[in-house]
């Protein structure tokens, strides 16, 4: 593995790179990103070069261009080996050429090579390309310029050639430039990012369009994200794209295009339909990255640590009826059980004594097959298989990856979780993608529970199938979709669909520019739905396990079917003696409803700034009390509320 980072020569010897500046324009859901390169040749003698860069996995190159002195050449697309061919026939009769080329392995790894930079020299590359803007949990849309590109682990019989970082963690040598203009059918309500940002500038009163640019003076040492939150994001819009005026009539660019963008929310009335037949298989990654730490500030927790703590609100929200299995891998891989299990006591407290034990000690992150082995698998009958995949996201076989999934989407659903800095945006992005599922990312101070959390409950929603999308257009003009049709959507999921637009343009603009297409355009045939009510769900965990996190620690004394025991380590928990906790109970209460209705109390009263993480044992532990058919609720809840000093009502509690 060679480890060199930016400009490189032929010979492993860096290039002085001097700054990027990257402007950005985003229209709805899809960014056009340029970047500009400059860098020197401080030798004495001309060299070849190669610059090794990221970018996102599903990023299309529309434009590159490099220019040395005076002289400038844009590229124009070949085949690979022709490319290669008239490359070094330019480089042998003296000639300055440049090639950029995407990874064999991962496409979201680009090699520029330049040849024949004069010394003293300085070139400017300028690189375009467009990507569409992945949906978060939180419904913001996610832009990633990749900074660090992190050792891609290599199967030993892959026969792929070395990669090398393209950014060292730590000291760089040039800054970055970014600035942002951002346009939308609907308001724009926010954007955040990782690191800061100039003041949000509205460019006109509806609050459709604005400009924001990254604070001056960054050095491009982490991957910088920005993060867009539009105003009513689930309504379907369109946008329209002029045609080029250069592009011959009739062709791809010559006509209009338009995009139109589905982000359907499902109403909760809708949720209620729900059943409770699942099989749920969690692929852990325990290479030895695993190991490094969240981020890079203080206090900073392992990622295998965070890793043991999100399997364990995962087992312990899991409906039951379902299925579950538990997959660690490295070099090598193995799984908890022969096959899935039904989920019960016994099988999950075996689980939560295996989870404890996972270390970060398997050595290098081999994905492909451990899903190999997961797809060899037969289903079980009525099932759906849901895949978790949680990784730091560092291989080089990311095509075949991608590949196996794309193959396998009928059956299994996939969701991906990639873990700090440098994690593969195309092996995230795209194992999400092509299994239908949703892609988080956990960067920098991020808590890996909540966002896992979000995707299970994506996971227990239901799927629109049967759908077909009508194209309400005046007479004269006619629309050619360029997209393949939708044939199931998810609660979570965002379609983007292409279609070009031919005859009198000019007559659709103003209805697809500035007006909502309507949802009856979108007729939702058949609803099927995938599982899960939480009314009660088999359940226990009676490890001595030692949590600091004192949610994590209440969430660990839960027991089967959503209840707790009155004991002094939920007395603890509370704050309280077992003593005070066991006096104020009203007399015709069980015990373990009275526990149970303080634990509820202290989730609502002190814990909903992580709600996300602990509504699934919520909803479990109301279930339960309901099936005891308790007279005095009222009663406890207002007894819980005193001992604890809150104030939650019972109507929120659901009771």
């Amino acid at each position: 593995m060679v480890n060199c980072c930016g400009l490189i020569t032929v010979k492993n010897e860096p290039v002085p790179l001097k700054s990027i500046a990257v402007e950005v324009i985003v229209k709805g859901h899809v960014a056009t990103v340029s970047s500009t390169l400059q860098y020197e040749n401080q030798e004495e003698s001309p060299l070849e070069a190669i610059f090794v860069f990221p970018l996102p996995g599903e990023a299309a190159i529309c434009r590159f261009s490099a220019k040395i002195g005076q002289t400038e050449v844009v590229a124009e697309v070949q085949e690979k080996q022709k490319a290669q061919e008239q490359y070094d026939d330019a480089l042998s009769s003296g000639q300055q050429a440049f090639q950029l080329e995407e990874s064999d392995e991962s496409p979201d790894v680009f090699k520029l090579s330049v040849g024949s930079l004069p010394p003293g020299e300085k070139a400017s590359v300028s690189l375009d390309y467009v990507t569409e803007l992945a949906v978060q949990a939180d419904d913001g849309l996610r832009l990633c310029l990749p900074a660090v590109l992190n050792p891609r682990y290599q199967p030993q019989d892959s026969g792929s050639s070395a990669q090398v970082s393209s950014v060292p963690t730590g000291s760089v040598p040039y800054s970055l430039s970014l600035s942002a203009h951002v346009l939308s059918p609907h308001p724009i309500c926010r954007v955040e990012s990782n690191c800061p940002l100039d003041p949000l500038n509205y460019l006109n009163t509806e609050k459709t369009q604005a400009t924001v640019s990254l604070a001056a003076g960054h050095q491009f040492d982490r991957d910088v994200e920005l993060l867009l939150y539009y105003q009513d994001t689930h309504q379907p819009s369109a946008i329209l794209e002029a045609a080029q005026t250069s592009a011959k009539p009739g062709s791809l660019m010559g006509n209009p295009v338009v995009m139109l963008s589905l982000y359907p929310d499902f109403p909760n009335d809708v949720m209620s339909l729900m059943t409770s037949h699942a099989e749920f298989l969690f692929i852990m990654d325990r290479s030895g990255s695993m190991s490094c730490p969240m981020h890079n500030g203080p206090g900073a927790q392992d990622r295998i640590g965070s890793a043991r703590d999100t399997l364990l609100l995962l087992l312990k929200s899991l409906p039951m009826g379902c299925y579950f299995n538990i997959i660690s891998f490295g070099n090598i891989y193995k799984s908890f059980f022969p096959k899935s299990v039904k989920y019960s006591q016994k099988t999950m407290d075996e689980a939560l004594k295996k989870v404890k034990a996972m270390r970060a000690d398997m050595g290098g992150t081999e994905i492909l097959q451990p899903l190999k082995h997961i797809y060899s698998q037969p289903c079980l009958p009525d099932k759906p298989r849901q895949l978790f995949l949680i990784t730091d996201g560092e291989v080089g076989n990311t095509k075949e990856v991608l590949d196996l999934v794309k193959t396998n989407a009928g059956s299994h659903r996939c969701f991906s979780f990639g873990i700090g800095e440098g994690a593969s945006s195309a092996l995230i992005s795209g194992v999400a993608k092509q299994g239908g599922g949703h892609a988080q990312f956990i960067t920098g101070q991020d808590r890996m529970q909540p966002k896992v959390m979000q995707s299970l409950r994506f996971a227990l929603h239901p799927a629109v199938v049967d759908i077909s999308v009508k194209w309400n257009v005046p007479k004269g003009v006619s629309v050619t979709p360029l997209s393949p049709p939708i044939r199931v959507h998810f609660q979570g999921q965002r379609a983007l669909l292409y279609a070009q637009v031919t005859g009198e343009v000019r007559s659709l603009t103003s209805t697809v520019m500035c007006v909502n297409i309507s949802r009856r355009h979108v007729s939702l045939k058949t609803l099927s739905f995938f599982f899960s009510c939480f009314l009660s769900l088999s359940l226990s965990f009676c490890l001595s396990v030692c949590f600091r996190d004192p949610l994590l620690q209440l969430i660990s004394l839960q027991k089967a079917f959503g209840s707790w025991v009155l004991e002094a380590a939920l007395a603890e928990v509370l704050g309280k003696t077992e003593e005070e906790v066991a006096k104020p109970k009203p007399a015709p209460v069980d015990q373990e409803v009275w526990a149970t209705v303080l634990a509820l109390v202290w989730l609502y009263g002190f814990k909903m700034e992580a709600q996300e993480e602990w509504q699934f044992l919520a909803m479990k532990a109301v279930s339960w009390i309901q099936a005891q058919k308790v007279a005095s609720v009222s009663e406890c809840v207002q007894a819980g509320n005193t001992l604890l000093g809150c104030q939650v009502q019972k109507d929120t509690l659901g009771l």
